[in-house]
């Protein structure tokens, strides 16, 4: 289903593109002046604006078509369960968000070829950069599923999809740099919002720092998004 949809390909088309753009400006700001930083540490500092727009395109369809159509209810009168195509819709959307931030390394594999210089495929925050990714990654297209399983109409999903990641990614880190979140019965709600702060999950995972505790975050939000997907789909189908 995502390998024929115009929207996978539009999602690819963007998501290249706009990584592109990022590169290349990284490459203008090291040209232009030495930094500290390495390159793979700025280059995933935006990784927030791809997955807003990316993950609900690749995501809108897969639950909220399939109940437009009604074609779901003829799938699952194959012997299949709910939860095997909630999962299957999941795992192929997760498999191509993935890819295409995978196939981004050969951004970094061209410079060094042509380039002769080795510090420019800093080894480690680029592997702590793509397990960052990776390991989000689950949690942010669990939302996009979800947000497709609570309606029928693709855009409704685009839309919930992005906002709801642009809470979790954005709110989360607005919240946490608040100065009123430290005061007087705020501060238990401070610990959480930070436990959940993805901004620097992402800092600790690009410095080589890998906290257990961020993978519990990701893994047990992905377990509930996807648990809340399946309850929808099933609560829709008794209504229909």
């Amino acid at each position: 289903m995502l390998l024929v949809s115009p929207a996978t390909y539009v999602a690819a088309t963007l998501f290249l593109g706009f990584m592109g753009l990022i590169f290349t400006k990284i490459l203008e700001i090291y040209s232009s002046a030495p930094q500290e930083a390495s390159p793979a540490n700025v280059y995933f500092q935006l990784f927030w604006l791809p997955a807003c727009v990316m993950v609900p395109l690749l995501t809108m369809k897969c639950l909220a078509e399939e109940r437009r159509l009604g074609t779901i209810e003829t799938l699952l009168t194959t012997p299949v369960t709910t939860t095997e195509v909630v999962l299957a819709k999941f795992g192929a959307a997760y498999f191509l968000y993935t890819t295409l931030w995978a196939s981004t390394l050969g951004f970094f594999i061209i410079l060094k070829k042509f380039s002769g210089d080795a510090r420019f495929l800093d080894s480690g925050p680029l592997v702590g950069g793509f397990l960052f990714i990776a390991v989000s990654g689950l949690l942010f297209v669990a939302l996009g599923v979800l947000a497709s399983s609570v309606t029928s109409n693709q855009s409704v999903a685009g839309i919930l999809g992005c906002v709801m990641l642009a809470t979790l990614i954005l709110g989360g880190n607005a919240l946490s740099d608040s100065a009123w979140m430290t005061q007087g019965m705020l501060n238990p709600a401070k610990a959480v919002i930070d436990y959940g702060h993805v901004f620097s999950h992402r800092d600790d995972f690009t410095r080589g720092v890998i906290d257990s505790r961020h993978v519990l975050f990701y893994l047990s939000g992905t377990v509930l998004a996807l648990i809340f997907s399946i309850l929808s789909v099933e609560a829709k189908l008794l209504h229909a």
